[in-house]
């Protein structure tokens, strides 16, 4: 018989509570599932339809240029560089190379040709191994977001930022060919150095054409985006290396090239272009426009703007001056090795070449490495010039009415100077006197003493007038030490001046660009030569003929291998600080000048002659070459003819002096031993001018003791410090 239960059917009800709960649960992931769809919903809302209004246009890409800099030409409108905020030169796809190529995309979006411009797999897989790492070794942005990013955006790591470039990002995808995004990355992307794009960066570490690149020179090109200065070649050449290497890698592991050529590579150097070509020549002179550019039309204008400079450089003078410089530099570091103090500190120097009828300046260095130094040594450094100074004494002293024949007497002197009535009294190197000396003999030996009473006798007033109708604008001191060349000048302002005596006493002021135009072709401004007389004709050559004399039979002589008619002037200042030499031939006048940046010795007995004399020379040389050996033009009231310099009256001492017509004086001669018939007067002796308001007598203060030059080039000059405390007197001396 059959026993009725009362069990229920099915499974057994869960409590009450529990229900409750599992209900509770069910509701609210379902009300954060909802509350997530609607954050969702907005933030794609957000991002599609606000967003995409406050992001630039795309289409900007299709009209997209680069930045126009200004294009510097030479003299021969050549083209020699260009100012710009960045090095630029577009080049299409088809002419980049296909390691490149493969290189950019193994090591920045290997999966550029099969994603829509986002990458999940490329974020998580850099997401996965900067972990492991524990730094972050890989970037998850693809080709287009950098491309987004460099194109559109600015560089910070804001959230609002990644969304902008992923909005970009689809949008370029959407509208641009995957062959064209690639096209834009590579001419967009920075690569250090100031280059942006495959082709800028191909001629600046390789000097070639990015259609040329080799797979090894690929590789060291496609790791410098992610960080260019880490990664210099030229200046972390290790990094770079390293990273190269790092590329190649991943270039196997793209499939685009096997493993053993890979490791062959990585062991090879970087091919860098040469240091030697690295050095543009010019950099100096460009600096100088540059600047004189900025000064009239801003930067903004200069290095956006598309603007044409037509410069007056020639760029093979250029070069050569360059070279030269280097040449006697290191020449004459071998010479002082053993004497040089101040560890690291060398000798620099500058040379400047003006075309005297134009004013042109044809070339200009301002030290021996423009990337070492950017200070410009031929326009910024005020040197005293020593000697080199002394022709404006002379060219006063001509238009005062004495000649090159008249004579003083080179004997002791001395002038009081200060309350404490010290004395200066002005020596010769040689420490002797000459007794009566001729002018053309006082300029030729650069005899101070001479030299000084003459410019006691013609006055300050006349010989600063004189410097400054000449181009030369620094201040001078209005005391006696001027004639030894004691006032700062620089070597544009010498070399500018000695120019006027070689265009028959035009000055031409000194001019850097002959005109400009703007991108549209618009002329801006343009330099016509306009000079004025600062000398008469007759005066330029007689003051010419007396600085042929310093070449022939002065301080000078070792310019006379040139072969060819040539006037100038050494200069050598106290200790040996300052080397000049300022020569000219009708066609150009040159400057050169030696010294180190804080003044100090160069030398014993390394004097104007020995030290810028060379330099000068080996320049003039190879630019004059073969041309035609010009002699200076005579003006119609001038004659010349041999005057005696021994006080014998016999002819035995006779030297060519050029006199304007009715100031003849002094013995004539036909030639050694042989007196002229017709007698000349005595040599002009004009009385001493009046002194000027300002007490120019003494210095007002005392010169330091020179050291003594070498026999060939004669005393070193005096320079303007104060004398010592004990209140000693002080001598001057120049060569």
């Amino acid at each position: 018989m059959a026993v009725a239960t009362d069990r229920p059917s099915g499974p057994p009800k869960l409590p009450l509570w529990r229900r409750r709960w599992f209900r509770r649960v069910l509701i609210g992931i379902g009300g954060l599932t909802l509350l997530g769809l609607l954050v969702a919903g907005i933030a794609a809302l957000w991002a599609f339809t606000i967003l995409p209004r406050s992001l630039p246009s795309v289409t900007a890409l299709e009209t997209l240029q680069p930045i126009q800099g200004t294009k510097i030409y030479d003299d021969n409108d050549e083209a020699i560089t260009e100012l710009h905020v960045e090095r630029r030169i577009l080049v299409p796809l088809a002419q980049i190379p296909q390691s490149l190529r493969d290189a950019i995309l193994a090591t920045e979006d290997r999966r550029f040709y099969s994603h829509w411009g986002i990458d999940p797999i490329g974020v998580a897989r850099a997401v996965l191994q900067n972990y492991r790492r524990g730094r972050i070794v890989e970037g998850g942005s693809t080709i287009t977001q950098q491309l987004t990013k460099v194109l559109f955006l600015t560089p910070d790591k804001s959230v609002e930022r990644k969304l902008k470039e992923a909005v970009l990002a689809l949008e370029l995808e959407r509208r641009y060919s995957k062959d064209r995004i690639l096209e834009m990355y590579l001419n967009q992307v920075y690569f250090g150095q100031g280059s942006y794009g495959v082709e800028a960066a191909a001629r600046t570490y390789f000097g070639k054409s990015v259609s040329e690149l080799t797979v090894r020179e690929s590789a060291l090109i496609a790791g410098l985006p992610r960080a260019p200065t880490n990664y210099s070649p030229f200046d972390r050449p290790e990094a770079a290396k390293r990273r190269r290497e790092v590329v190649l890698r991943r270039m196997v592991d793209f499939g685009t090239i096997k493993d053993e050529e890979a490791k062959r590579l990585a062991k090879t150097d970087l091919g860098l272009i040469p240091p030697e070509r690295r050095r543009t020549t010019g950099q100096y002179f460009i600096d100088y426009v540059q600047q004189t550019l900025e000064a009239k039309y801003g930067p903004d204008l200069v290095l956006k703007g598309g603007l044409n400079v037509y410069t007056t450089l020639n760029p093979t003078m250029q070069l050569t001056a360059e070279q030269s410089l280097r040449e006697g530099l290191k020449a004459l570091q071998g010479r002082t090795a053993t004497t040089q103090g101040r560890p690291g500190e060398t000798p620099e120097g500058a040379v400047v070449t003006v075309e005297p009828q134009t004013g042109y300046v044809k070339a200009m260095v301002g030290g021996s490495d423009f990337f070492r130094s950017e200070f410009n040594r031929a326009v910024q450094a005020k040197r005293q010039p020593g000697s080199a100074f002394k022709p404006f004494i002379y060219i006063a002293a001509l238009e005062a009415g004495f000649t090159p024949a008249s004579q003083i007497e080179d004997s002791p002197v001395s002038f009081a100077f200060g309350k404490n009535g010290q004395v200066w009294k002005p020596e010769n190197y040689d420490r002797k006197f000459r007794g009566s000396t001729t002018l053309q003999q006082a300029i030729e030996e650069s005899v101070n003493v001479v030299t000084v009473k003459l410019q006691e006798r013609i006055g300050l007033a006349k010989t600063i007038q004189v410097a400054r109708r000449l181009g030369i604008t620094s201040p001078l001191d209005v005391n006696l030490s001027l004639a030894l060349g004691t006032s700062d000048v620089s070597l544009l302002e010498m070399t500018s001046a000695y120019g006027t005596l070689a265009n028959q006493g035009v000055w031409m002021p000194p001019v850097t660009i002959r005109y400009v135009t703007d991108a549209q072709g618009k002329l801006l401004e343009e330099h016509v030569p306009e000079g004025r007389e600062a000398v008469a004709p007759e005066t330029a050559y007689v003051i010419t003929q007396m600085l042929r004399g310093v070449v022939e039979r002065g301080t000078g002589q070792a310019a006379k291998g040139l072969g060819r008619p040539v006037a100038a002037k050494t200069g050598t200042t106290n200790d040996y600080s300052n080397a000049w030499f300022v020569g000219f031939t009708p066609r150009l006048a040159t400057g050169v000048w030696v010294g180190y940046d804080r003044p100090r010795s160069l030398g014993k007995d390394e004097t104007g002659s020995r030290v810028a004399v060379p330099i000068w020379v080996t320049y003039m040389g190879k630019v004059l070459g073969d041309s035609p050996k010009e002699d200076f033009p005579v003006p119609d009231h001038v004659v010349s003819m041999l005057v005696d310099e021994d006080p014998s009256g016999e002819c035995l001492r006779p030297v060519p002096m050029a006199f304007v017509k009715g100031t003849e004086s002094g013995m004539a001669c036909n030639g050694v031993g042989q007196p002229r018939a017709q007698v000349l007067p005595p040599a002009a002796t004009p009385a001493a001018a009046a002194p000027p308001a300002a007490t120019p007598q003494p210095p007002t203060s005392a010169p330091t003791l020179p050291s003594a030059p070498s026999a060939a080039t004669g005393p070193a000059p005096v320079q303007t410090t104060p004398p010592p405390a004990t209140g000693a007197p002080f001598r001057g001396q120049t060569p």
